[in-house]
């Protein structure tokens, strides 16, 4: 028998699937939804297209809120691989932690993770921004071309490896700078840019001051035989 979810405004994932949540999600009549037993699945709520907000009660898996548009996303718990990946625009809030490539490709919207993100976080960003409360693991921001990824703690290895015009903000110490990636002058315009950011990210108790700023030496956007070894 199939299952009309259109009409519901809080779903467990205990007696639906993940495909009947997103079918539900993809068409709202409810501007607030609950998901309740994530269970670590993958995919959830992925490819939403609607000004609404989803509370997801637990871990989820690979992949959340991919692709998002519009939504408000919150996840209380941690998150698997991918989360916001390739989002639009919107915003997507992780209370714990985030794994591997966290944002990866978004090209909009606002994602903040309260705990740490592991490696490539915002790799190949293209124009959203990302906060994270924590630490962020090695090669972030990899090839990230526009956007902007603020670090309230540390940053491992390669931060910000053959980057292009995105900036990067930390705050606390970088184990090393990839490739083409390096330490620039915090401006005013940048304190005014990071602390609005942070702001509606919620840590606008956070002094911009500081944090220090990263960003590509534009060394690599042509090729030159003296670089060859940094390519």
């Amino acid at each position: 028998m199939s299952v009309d979810l259109t009409a519901a405004r809080t779903l467990s994932l205990a007696d639906h699937t993940v495909r009947e949540l997103n079918a539900a999600l993809h068409a709202p009549d409810a501007e607030r939804w609950e998901v309740l037993d994530p269970g670590g699945r993958h995919a959830i709520a992925a490819g939403l297209d609607a000004e609404i907000s989803v509370e997801v009660a637990g871990h989820v898996g690979y992949y959340c809120a991919g692709m998002n548009q519009r939504a408000s996303v919150h996840i209380r718990g941690n998150c698997g691989v991918g989360i916001a990946e390739n989002m639009m625009s919107g915003k997507v809030v992780v209370d714990g932690d985030a794994s591997q490539a966290a944002g990866a490709t978004a090209h909009g919207g606002l994602l903040v993770i309260e705990g740490n993100a592991a490696a490539r976080c915002g790799i190949s960003l293209k124009g959203a921004e990302i906060v994270v409360g924590g630490s962020i693991g090695h090669m972030s921001a990899f090839m990230a071309q526009s956007g902007t990824i603020a670090v309230c703690g540390d940053a491992g290895e390669a931060l910000g490896d053959s980057i292009y015009e995105a900036r990067v903000y930390v705050r606390g110490e970088v184990a090393s700078l990839g490739a083409d990636c390096v330490a620039k002058e915090l401006l005013e315009e940048h304190r005014l840019q990071l602390g609005e950011l942070l702001e509606r990210a919620g840590h606008g108790d956070l002094d911009p001051g500081e944090f220090r700023r990263y960003g590509s030496a534009r060394r690599l956007y042509n090729f030159d035989v003296d670089d060859a070894g940094e390519y």
